[in-house]
C-alpha cells in the first residue's frame, strides 16, 4: 500500500521514547484516525463481491472516532486514564463487524493498561496481546485471513522482537512492518480474497490506523492528508435562520457524555432512575443509560443550563454537545415559527417482551412497526447503527426481555454488544441476515410462548427454512464461483454466493426470482422493493412468475430500501 513521503520531525523525543504516557497515546490515536480517514474509500472499495454496498473503511472509522470524541477534553499524562476512555468510546460507537472488533481489541488493551501510568515497550507489548485475545474472543467462529489475522500476527512479531534496547518507537515500527506483510498474505489464508483479487478490508483499516500511531510516535505530519478531518463535529450553521426576532419554539438539543467522580459523588450509589426523572421535569426524548462509570444523556430541554448544572454535582463532561432546534428545524423548513412544543415521550409501560428492529427504507419501516415492532432504528448496508443507537433504543422500551432483529449479518455484532453492555433487561439478538429474513421471523413471532429462550429457539427455525437473494448493480469486472462479471452488469447473489451476472437488470431478476422458486419444497416468494426499481419493473418481473410458476406465491412490498433494487427472501 503506498505512502506519502514523510515528514520528519522530532518534537516527540525522537529515537528514544522508552514509556509511552497518555498525552501521547492521544496524539497518536488522533493520527490514527486521520490516516484512516483519509483512505477510508479505499477500504470500502476492498469488497469480495463487486457491488456498492463497501462499508469497513466507514465504520472503523467511525469506531475509532467515537474513541476520539471521547478523550477530545482529557488533558492527562495517565496512560490508563485515556486508553480506557479512548476504549470506552470506541465501544459505544463501533459500527459494523469490524468497528466491534477494533473496539475489543482497544478494550482488550486498556484492560492491559489498566493501572499503568506510563508503559515501556514490554507492558505495552503484553496490552496488545490481551488486544488481540479479546478480539478473537468477540467472533464466535474466528476466521484468518482477517482483521484478527493481521492483528494477531504483527503483534506476534513485535513482541517477539522487543529487547531491552526497544522503545516504544522501535516496537511500533515491528507492529506496522508486520501487519503490512500479514495484510498482503489474507488472500493466502482466506480464497474468497485470493478469488476476488483483494485483501481483507478489515485489515487494511486496522493498518492505516496504526500507520497514523507510527507517524505521530515518529514526529511526523499527518495534517496533510487527503482528506479534510474533523471529529464527530458539524459544519457551522447559517445564523441567518433565527434573529433577534425569532420565537426559541423548540428548545435545545442536548447532549453529553459525564464522566462520574468519586471525588464528587459516591460514583456506587448513582441513582440513573433519579437522573432520568430529573430529566423528565426538564424536557422530553430523554435518552439515559450508564456503562461502567460513564453516563450518556440525550435531552431535549429548554434549559439546558439546570440539565449541566445538576450533572456537574455528580461528575465532570466528556463531551457536551447542545444545538439551537429551532433553528435546526427552520433551516431543514419543518416547522413554522408559530409550531407548538413538542408533547412529552411517556415512559412506555411495562410489559415482558419489546422487539428492536433495523431498516432501510420507509415501507419497511412501517411494515415491522405494523408487525409489532416497539423500535426501528434506520441502518443497513453502508450505514450501520452503533452499539449505541441500540443501547438508546432498549431505552425506550420498558420491557424485561428484548429482542433485536439486526437484520444484517454486518450489524449483528454491534447488537450482541450492545446487549452485552445493556444491563436493565435480557437481550436477545435474532441471527437474520437481511430484511426478508427479518421479515418472515417478525411475522412469525410467538410472543404468547412459555419463555425468552422458546422465542428465540422458534425463530431460529423459522430462519432455517428461508432463504434470502439480492440484486446489484457491479462496480468492477471480477470473475467469482466461476462467474464472469462486467463492470456495469446486474448481479444476483444468495448469501455469500454469485450465481446471476447479466447486462440486462430485469433478465437477471427473473432469473434470480427462478433460481429461488426452483429450490426444493420452496413456493412462497417475498419481493422488496426499492428505490432504484420502478413500477413498471414489478409489473414485468410479476407476469413474468405467472407464467414461468404459476403455482408459486408471490407478493410485493414498496421497501424503498437503498442500494439494492429488489432484495428477495423465498420460504
Amino acid at each position: 500500500m503506498a505512502t506519502k513521503k514523510k515528514k520528519k520531525a522530532s518534537k516527540l523525543g525522537g529515537l528514544n521514547i522508552k514509556y509511552l504516557g497518555g498525552l501521547l497515546l492521544s496524539k497518536m490515536a488522533i493520527g490514527g484516525a486521520k490516516r484512516l480517514r483519509s483512505n477510508a474509500e479505499e477500504v470500502n472499495k476492498l469488497n469480495v463481491f463487486p457491488v456498492p454496498d463497501g462499508d469497513t473503511g466507514d465504520n472503523m472509522r467511525m469506531t475509532i472516532e467515537s474513541g476520539i470524541a471521547a478523550i477530545e477534553n482529557i488533558d492527562s499524562d495517565d496512560l490508563a486514564e485515556v486508553m480506557k476512555t479512548l476504549s470506552h468510546g470506541m465501544l459505544l460507537g463501533a459500527r459494523g463487524n469490524s468497528g466491534v472488533i477494533l473496539s475489543q481489541f482497544f478494550a482488550g488493551m486498556a484492560k492491559g493498561l489498566d493501572g499503568s501510568e506510563k508503559a515501556d515497550p514490554v507492558t505495552f507489548g503484553h496490552a496488545l496481546e490481551l488486544g488481540v485475545q479479546q478480539a478473537y474472543s468477540s467472533v464466535m467462529t474466528p476466521t484468518e485471513g482477517t482483521i484478527l489475522t493481521v492483528a494477531r500476527e504483527a503483534v506476534e512479531y513485535a513482541v517477539a522482537n522487543i529487547t531491552p534496547k526497544s522503545t516504544i518507537r522501535s516496537l511500533f515500527a515491528d507492529l506496522v512492518k508486520e501487519m503490512h506483510a500479514s495484510l498482503d498474505r489474507t488472500p493466502e489464508a482466506l480464497s474468497v480474497l485470493k478469488e476476488a483479487g483483494v485483501v481483507d478490508s478489515g485489515g487494511a483499516g486496522l493498518l492505516y490506523i496504526m500507520e497514523g500511531f507510527n507517524r505521530v510516535l515518529n514526529g511526523e505530519d499527518v495534517s496533510d492528508e487527503s482528506a479534510d478531518y474533523s471529529v464527530a463535529r458539524v459544519s457551522a450553521p447559517s445564523t441567518s435562520a433565527f434573529d433577534e426576532n425569532s420565537d426559541m419554539s423548540f428548545g435545545y438539543c442536548t447532549e453529553f457524555l459525564l464522566q462520574l467522580r468519586n471525588g464528587k459523588a459516591d460514583v456506587s450509589t448513582f441513582d440513573l432512575d433519579k437522573l432520568k426523572a430529573f430529566l423528565s421535569e426538564l424536557g422530553d426524548s430523554i435518552v439515559a443509560f450508564m456503562t461502567g462509570s460513564i453516563v450518556k444523556v440525550h435531552v431535549h430541554t429548554f434549559t439546558p443550563d439546570k440539565v449541566l448544572g445538576y450533572c456537574l454535582a455528580y461528575g465532570d463532561f466528556i463531551t457536551v454537545k447542545i444545538e439551537n432546534m429551532s433553528l435546526q428545524h427552520t433551516e431543514s423548513g419543518d416547522i413554522s415559527q408559530s409550531a407548538p412544543e413538542p408533547e412529552k415521550k411517556e415512559v412506555a409501560p411495562p410489559k415482558k417482551y419489546g422487539i428492536v428492529t433495523v431498516s432501510n427504507g420507509p415501507g419497511v419501516e412501517q411494515l415491522f412497526r405494523d408487525l409489532g415492532s416497539d423500535e426501528v432504528i434506520f441502518g443497513g448496508q453502508t450505514n450501520n447503527p452503533s452499539t449505541s443507537d441500540f443501547i438508546s433504543a432498549f431505552e425506550n422500551i420498558n420491557a424485561e426481555n428484548i429482542f433485536v432483529f439486526p437484520n444484517n449479518s454486518n450489524i449483528f455484532m454491534a447488537a450482541q454488544q450492545a446487549g452485552d453492555l445493556y444491563e436493565k433487561a435480557r437481550i436477545y439478538v435474532v441471527p437474520s441476515k437481511s430484511i426478508g429474513t427479518g421479515y418472515v421471523a417478525l411475522s412469525c413471532m410467538n410472543l404468547e410462548a412459555q419463555s425468552a429462550k422458546e422465542i428465540l429457539s422458534e425463530l431460529n427455525d423459522v430462519l432455517d427454512r428461508v432463504t434470502s437473494a439480492y440484486i446489484s448493480p457491479s462496480i468492477r469486472d471480477a470473475d467469482i464461483s466461476g462467474i464472469h462479471i462486467n463492470s456495469g452488469d446486474t448481479i444476483g447473489i444468495i448469501g455469500k454466493e454469485i450465481v446471476v451476472s447479466e447486462p440486462d437488470r430485469m433478465l437477471a431478476t427473473k432469473k434470480l426470482a427462478s433460481y429461488l422458486l426452483d429450490m426444493p419444497e420452496k413456493f412462497m416468494l417475498t419481493v422488496f422493493r426499492g428505490t432504484d426499481s420502478t413500477p413498471e419493473e414489478q409489473e414485468e418481473l410479476s407476469t413474468y412468475l405467472s407464467k414461468s410458476h404459476p403455482d408459486a406465491e408471490v407478493y410485493f412490498i414498496d421497501g424503498g430500501q437503498e442500494i439494492y433494487p429488489f432484495i428477495f427472501v423465498v420460504e
